[in-house]
């Protein structure tokens, strides 16, 4: 797996309005409060940043990648990996940027805003909880295979979390922690959908994508895409996993 280069990002990334840095903000809290340790990879592809955050992973269980897409008022080419810590950071009221801690910030023109990103951050594979980062769904290729109702992924989510909450009480430990998530998180969401793992439930929750229509379901090789208005959730077993 290639690693990504560290490099600083020479300017802030201009996004397109206020509405767009009040929903990345959303984004990534929510990000933050399913995976507080975790990371966001921002992607800049012209006009266009990806977000993408994995609400589940590690343990020996699914991969499962959150993405949002938001406009940006000025191109960029960026692909770098930041602690969500880092992001996640209410803008000061007096504009100025915090040195260790970038954030949104008001721009220089009419309903600007920037956002600073942080330099010189670990890459895909530097550190426990970022190895997802360097994992790259596909972009094309995808065959719709079903759809699933909005009351389904809620149920399944609900189902789960209870079960790693009353499985894992006060004092277990971290590896016996992500192992019952592993496994919880790992099974199928549906015996209509064998392979989608149910964590596409717990992050379609808890990033707020699911809506008040059913979510369509799409199959490439190994991979799902469970895709919403609000965004897509990506979903894959490990290797060995099938």
């Amino acid at each position: 797996m290639a690693r990504m280069a560290r490099h600083p990002v020479p300017t802030p990334l201009r996004l397109a309005d206020a509405d767009t840095a009040a929903d990345l903000r959303t984004y990534l809290g929510r990000a933050r409060r399913a995976d507080p340790d975790g990371v966001a990879r921002l992607v800049g592809h012209g006009d266009v940043l990806a977000v993408y955050v994995s609400p589940v992973h590690g343990g020996g269980g699914p991969v499962v990648l959150g993405l949002r897409t938001l406009p940006l008022r000025a191109p960029a080419t960026l692909d770098v990996t930041v602690p969500l810590a880092a992001l996640d950071t209410p803008a000061p009221p007096d504009g100025t940027v915090p040195p260790e801690a970038p954030v949104l910030l008001d721009g220089a023109g009419p309903g600007e805003v920037l956002l600073e990103v942080p330099a010189g951050r670990a890459g895909p594979g530097a550190g426990p909880g970022v190895a997802w980062a360097g994992t790259s769904p596909p972009r094309r290729g995808w065959q719709g295979v079903a759809a699933v109702a909005p009351e389904v992924l809620r149920q399944v989510a609900a189902a789960g979390i209870a079960e790693v909450a009353t499985g894992a009480p006060a004092g277990s430990g971290a590896a016996a922690v992500a192992a019952l998530r592993a496994r919880v998180w790992g099974r199928d969401l549906s015996a209509d959908l064998p392979g989608l793992p149910a964590g596409v439930a717990f992050a379609a929750v808890g990033l707020g994508f699911v809506s008040a229509a059913p979510a369509a379901v799409y199959r490439n090789g190994p991979w799902w895409r469970v895709t919403t208005p609000a965004g897509h959730l990506l979903a894959r077993r490990p290797l060995l996993g099938g």
